[in-house]
Parts: C-alpha cells; sequence; structure tokens
C-alpha cells in the first residue's frame, strides 16, 4: 500500500541517533515538525533509500517502518 514518508530532520533520541523515517500518520502523530518529504511510496524501504540521500544514517522506525528498521 502506498504511503507517504518523511525523515525527521533531528536525530532521534534512541541508541543509534538515527535520522528516522516515519509515514505521515505516524510522524504527526509524535508531532514531528522539522521532517523533509520523502514522497508516496509502496515499500518503507524505498523510502529509506531516498532518506540516505539527505542522512547517510536514516533509518526506519521500529513501528511504523519495521522491514525497514535496522538497516
Amino acid at each position: 500500500m502506498y504511503k507517504h514518508y518523511y525523515v525527521n530532520n533531528n536525530q532521534t533520541n534512541n541508541p543509534g541517533l538515527h535520522h528516522e523515517v516515519h509515514t505521515e500518520e505516524h510522524k504527526n502523530k509524535l508531532g514531528i515538525i522539522s521532517a523533509t518529504y520523502l514522497g508516496y511510496y509502496a515499500s518503507e524501504t524505498d523510502a529509506v533509500a531516498k532518506a540516505k540521500m539527505y542522512y547517510q544514517d536514516a533509518d526506519g522506525c521500529a513501528v511504523c517502518c519495521p522491514n525497514a528498521h535496522g538497516g
């Protein structure tokens, strides 16, 4: 299913301090204000690949992008 994805412009307070990729819905739920729109993708792994063009340490959120988390 296609979804809108964003990368948090601030490093997330997690063990790796990554710039996390979130779906639009989850980004809004978390109240993330500073984020870069990545696009409309069928796959969260594609969204993370795009995010890596902005931040090499980009990673998928464990909650909303579990298939791209830890990569």
